[in-house]
């Protein structure tokens, strides 16, 4: 009997409808007439998927004692006695009671496949081993219950059950997947927009990377070499050359047009090592390959052409963009070109597409020449023993009564020649190779002190010796060479990399700069000198080290940048070849000049208008919101007064509370306008400690009629370190304005929950709820949404909320509430230390 196949119905979280798929597959199945039966599969009280299970003939469980209870689990025995064609098992990571066959779910599934029984099966991708840390990161919920990933690799069919994060969360709302008492727990927490996203991403591109390899594997079988063009897969054949960033840009192009294309630069470098290519053009275009979404990959290959192809149809490639050639015309004669051989023998499913651009026929010119810099004392030492070196070595030889004889003789004087070459380059070395041979000829082969030679055969040792000594000598300096330019790529291209980076992040640090540029080039002292004309003085806008110089024509080295800006360094004089790695730098620090004085402009002007608009701000809420109160309780301070009418007690007391009233509101608003104030100042000091949630919430209620609030702080949530006071304000401020704003049927929501190393305070209200648009713009100050009406407030309560949170290290931030209505997240941290309540799932889910 053969082994039973194995088909997955694979979700991004519960609720999707993984179940609800299997279960109506069974039943196409059995109007097929297959032996089809339920193994194990839970309802959890869901109406459409318990009437799906009607029909379906279910195999009975087994029950097993555990801790005093009595639990369910698929009875392995009786689905083998049984013997369907196919079992239905619901949960594939489940892991079963203590006390089980098996400890895991999948372990049964792979004794029921043994048996040659088909298995329908069902998973979250949450439960793949190999992704829990990554959900863990997302979600802050560790997945206790997994299955390994080759388990779920060797599933004959997959299927991905998909569902976009707002319909699934539509569905938890309308109670479709949790009951009501679990439902605004699970929408706060695990099935939040965003881990949900999150999430469907990470299902979708493992299954997308699941069926790239059973393509591969399918065209690997029937040894298919052509295409497929299953999926667009542009590659890029880069030289190192200027033209390479136009390819790039232009395949970009081509992939935007078609949906899921993908990207693929290759170059393709000679095994030996020798190439014309710039180390700084190809970092510049890998990460241009990067930016547009694409990869970068290096190919070592002798044939260009073949290695390209060979490429091309290994990643299962579409298209090929090439460039035109930089040859010119009488370049030709050496042979077609890579890109006319690749598009002669890329065939019929392959497009190559030759794109031109400005370096056409323009020549690809030689690699540039670098001069190995070995210092004067390893010259002077090369030519002491390339010279000298032999004529001792002939006098040693000399004075030897048993000589060794020229084989042994040529030998030594080669040594010489050797250690010519390693220490002072190729000069010396020849020098040697000559200066031996004519010693070698004059006093070791006869006839001796002559320069003749006699025997034929030491005519044609000494020439080999010359020949012999000058190939080595001349691999020896080219070897010494390629060394010293691989090194000195090497510190440029790290150089140029941390001038990279430093863009990317964006840092400003002038100083810190050109201390770099001092340690690189061990300068004494770097200064960046600008002037406003050319007549005008310079002035140093930057500068390291002692003593710097005033002026670039006093310095060793200035390195211009535009026409009234230079680097100059002091201590030395740098080489040609040192100054394109310092024009990078000197560039640099100009770009991070301007973008200081910019960032400071742009802080000066954000103030400057941040300071006009709550001015202005300000006076509108003195000249009409503060106003109200205070013609409240002037209009009933004058009635108390006034002679004219005998106020009864009632109406006494009507007026003094209306005095009350507007005092309250009074001191509401200039308490808000304080704190206000105090936040723009940078005035607010939070004394940070350790306490209670449930400590603190209580008593930001006592502003809210009693029975508004619902509130639920669980017991055993971490401590929090904030500042109580703080916390107090904001929590009222956020309640308060729920309560405004929440239509009356039921009350506002207060819960709060812990989520990995921060514990979070919701406050839910049923209101009309506020746009996306506009969520952002409610913690502004002086902002009041929608139609709230005159002398409510001037619109401080959630901006110094938010202040106040952020002072002490939290956040706050407004979502919609499922359902209708806003919801507000303050967010603190958990203090260190503090027993944290594991954050779980609600109990077993199937979709």
């Amino acid at each position: 009997m053969g082994r039973g196949t194995l088909r997955i119905y694979l979700g991004a979280a519960p609720g999707v409808g993984k179940t609800y798929a299997m279960l109506s597959e069974a039943h196409r199945r059995v109007e097929r007439g297959t032996d089809c039966v339920v193994a194990f599969v839970e309802h959890h009280a869901r109406p459409r998927t318990e009437v799906l299970l009607h029909g379906l003939e279910q195999v009975r469980r087994s029950e097993i004692g555990y801790r005093s209870a009595v639990f369910t689990e698929m009875d392995v025995d009786a689905v083998l006695e049984r013997a369907p064609a196919v079992a239905l098992v619901d949960e594939l990571a489940h892991t079963n009671v203590p006390g089980s066959r098996n400890a895991k779910r999948w372990q049964d599934v792979e004794e029921l496949l043994k048996a040659g029984i088909d298995v329908i099966s069902t998973v979250n991708i949450q439960h793949l081993e190999s992704l829990g840390d990554v959900v863990e990161s997302i979600t802050g919920v560790r997945q206790r219950e997994t299955v390994p990933d080759e388990v779920v690799r060797r599933a004959d069919q997959i299927e991905l059950v998909d569902m976009s994060p707002q319909a699934l969360r539509r569905r938890m709302a309308h109670g479709n997947i949790y009951q009501p008492d679990k439902m605004d727990a699970a929408l706060s927490n695990y099935f939040r927009p965003g881990n949900l996203t999150a999430l469907r991403e990470l299902a979708l591109l493992w299954v997308a990377d699941r069926v790239d390899e059973y393509l591969q594997q399918y065209r690997g079988e029937h040894n298919i070499r052509t295409p497929w063009k299953a999926r667009e897969r542009i590659v890029v054949g880069l030289t190192g050359g200027p033209e390479g960033r136009t390819l790039i840009r232009r395949a970009s192009r081509m992939a935007a047009k078609g949906s899921g294309s993908e990207i693929l630069a290759v170059y393709i470098a000679r095994s030996d090592g020798l190439t014309s290519a710039s180390p700084k053009e190809l970092a510049v275009q890998r990460t241009l390959v990067e930016d547009l979404g694409g990869t970068f990959h290096h190919v070592i290959g002798d044939d260009i052409p073949a290695a390209l192809l060979a490429f091309a149809r290994g990643v299962n490639s579409t298209q090929l963009v090439l460039g035109s050639s930089r040859r010119k015309a009488w370049q030709y004669i050496y042979g077609p070109g890579v890109g006319a051989t690749v598009a002669r023998e890329s065939g019929p499913d392959l497009d190559v597409h030759i794109v031109t651009h400005e370096e056409v026929a323009k020549g690809r010119g030689l690699p540039i020449a670098r001069g190995v810099r070995l210092g004067r004392a390893r010259i002077i030492w090369g030519w002491l023993v390339g010279v000298i070196g032999p004529v001792l070595l002939a006098v040693v030889l000399r004075g030897m009564e048993d000589a060794p004889g020229l084989a042994n003789d040529v030998l030594l004087f080669l040594s010489l020649t050797v250690a010519a070459a390693l220490l002072g380059g190729l000069r010396p070395a020849l020098a040697s190779a000559a200066v031996g041979s004519m010693l070698l000829n004059y006093w070791f082969t006869p006839p001796t002190h002559t320069l003749t030679v006699q025997d034929p055969e030491n005519l044609v040792a000494i020439v080999i010796f010359f020949a012999v000594a000058v190939a080595v000598s001349s691999v020896v300096d080219l070897a010494a060479r390629r060394t010293h330019q691989a090194a000195r790529l090497r510190a440029e291209s790290e150089i140029l990399s941390f001038l990279a980076g430093s863009v990317l992040r964006g840092e400003t640090a002038l100083d810190a700069l050109l201390e770099r540029v001092r340690e690189t080039f061990a300068m004494e002292s770097v200064a960046l000198l600008e002037r406003g004309g050319d007549v005008e003085p310079w002035t140093c806008a930057g500068s390291v080290g002692p003593a710097p110089v005033a002026r670039p024509d006093d310095a060793d080295v200035d390195m211009p940048v535009g026409d009234h800006m230079a680097l100059a360094l002091s201590g030395r004089v740098l080489p040609a070849e040192d100054r394109r790695v310092l024009g990078a730098f000197a560039a640099q620090a100009a770009v991070v000049l301007d973008r200081q004085r910019l960032v400071g402009e742009a802080e000066e002007a954000r103030r400057l208008a941040e300071g006009n608009r709550i001015r202005t701000a300000l006076l509108a809420a003195v000249s009409h919101d503060l106003r109200t109160p205070l013609a409240a309780i002037k209009a009933a301070v004058s009635s108390l007064r006034s002679d004219d009418v005998a106020w009864s007690e009632a109406d006494e007391t009507e007026l003094l509370e209306s005095i009350e009233d507007g005092a309250d509101r009074l001191d509401h608003l200039v308490g808000n306008l304080l704190d206000m104030s105090r936040l723009q100042t940078g005035t607010v000091t939070p004394l940070i400690r350790e306490i209670d949630l449930d400590e603190v919430v209580p008593m930001a209620l006592g502003g809210v009629p009693e029975g508004s609030v619902d509130l639920d702080i669980p017991e055993t949530l971490p401590m929090v370190a904030v500042d109580p006071g703080l916390l107090e304000r904001v929590v009222a401020n956020i309640v308060e304005n729920a309560v405004k704003y929440n239509p009356g049927r039921e009350p506002v929501a207060v819960a709060a929950s812990a989520l990995g190393p921060r514990v979070e305070l919701r406050v839910v209200d049923r209101g009309r709820g506020v746009p996306d648009e506009a969520k952002e713009r409610i913690f502004e100050p002086f902002q009041r949404y929608g139609d709230a009406p005159r002398g409510a407030g001037v619109g401080l309560g959630l901006a110094v909320s938010r202040g106040f949170a952020e002072a002490m290290g939290g956040t706050l931030d407004a979502e919609d509430t499922p359902g209708g209505g806003l919801t507000m997240v303050l967010t603190l941290a958990a203090a260190p230390g503090g027993v944290r309540a594991d954050a779980e799932l609600p109990d077993r889910v199937t979709s």
